[in-house]
């Protein structure tokens, strides 16, 4: 079973799932690296993954075969340009930004990688890629040139996300950005859920386990942390387990209310 296979299922059978992501620049040094990755192994994080919008001081390669060596999760490639593809991971999201209308970040770059990608074999999982948010500016909306879909448009993030599965994309990833200071609005997952079959993956702004909790009981299947993780690389305890089961009651949902598409465009 590949990666996305095994998403699909834990989706299916309402299994939640924890990812951490690692932006090569933003590591700790030396030994806090390692224990960083003990932390990591033992934490309730089931998938990692691996890139950032701009990488300067290291490459994606430099550390795959470290974590492959330590981590016994699954590694999937979350790659803000094509150069930080490299083999060795589980997984690659090929990321389409259907959110914006940069031609180059719907498929330009995609026709430069694709047959550097194949000759890699990685599983290769055509994501629809949606930022989503209404400021301060996120490095990934600046790096990509686009705006994001505005948090009070649940319609226009629904409408996106269905034409992109329309269109053959296998997972949608709804991201706040690097650094987000709030969460991608439940209303807005839940809305992107009643209309689309495919896995949602769930990143950006998520600081404490409540609001993991409530992407997850909106309809998120994989939620993603990675600068609340950056800024306490010592302390993981924080992270919920995803094998607990939760109640929709148990975690606030008043913000969760029914989606009227008529007038939200």
């Amino acid at each position: 079973m590949n990666w996305l296979e095994g998403l699909e299922c834990s989706m299916r059978a309402g299994e939640k799932r924890l990812a951490v992501l690692i932006d090569p620049d933003d590591l700790p040094p030396g030994k806090a690296w390692h224990d960083f990755l003990e932390r990591l192994s033992a934490s309730p994080v089931t998938d990692v993954l691996i890139g950032g919008s701009l990488l300067i001081h290291r490459e994606v390669q430099d550390i795959m075969s470290t974590l492959r060596q330590r981590i016994s999760k699954p590694l999937v490639l979350f790659p803000g340009e094509p150069e930080q593809v490299t083999s060795g991971a589980d997984a690659l999201l090929f990321l389409s930004l259907i959110s914006g209308r940069n031609p180059e970040l719907l498929v330009g770059k995609h026709v430069n990688a694709a047959l550097r990608i194949r000759r890699m074999k990685l599983e290769v999982i055509p994501t629809g890629y949606m930022l989503i948010g209404d400021g301060p500016l996120t490095t990934a909306a600046y790096m990509s040139q686009t705006l994001p879909i505005p948090k009070n448009k649940p319609a226009i993030a629904s409408a996106t996300a269905a034409a992109g599965e329309l269109l053959g994309l296998r997972l949608m990833y709804l991201d706040a950005g690097s650094g987000a200071r709030d969460p991608i609005p439940n209303n807005m997952i839940a809305a992107v859920r009643e209309q689309v079959r495919c896995p949602i993956v769930v990143g950006g702004g998520l600081n404490d386990a409540p609001s993991i909790r409530a992407a997850w009981c909106s309809g998120a299947d994989l939620v993603v942390v990675g600068t609340a993780i950056e800024k306490r690389p010592t302390d993981f305890s924080w992270l919920p387990d995803p094998k607990i089961k939760m109640s929709i009651q148990a975690t606030p949902s008043s913000d969760v209310p029914p989606v009227d598409t008529r007038n939200s465009l």
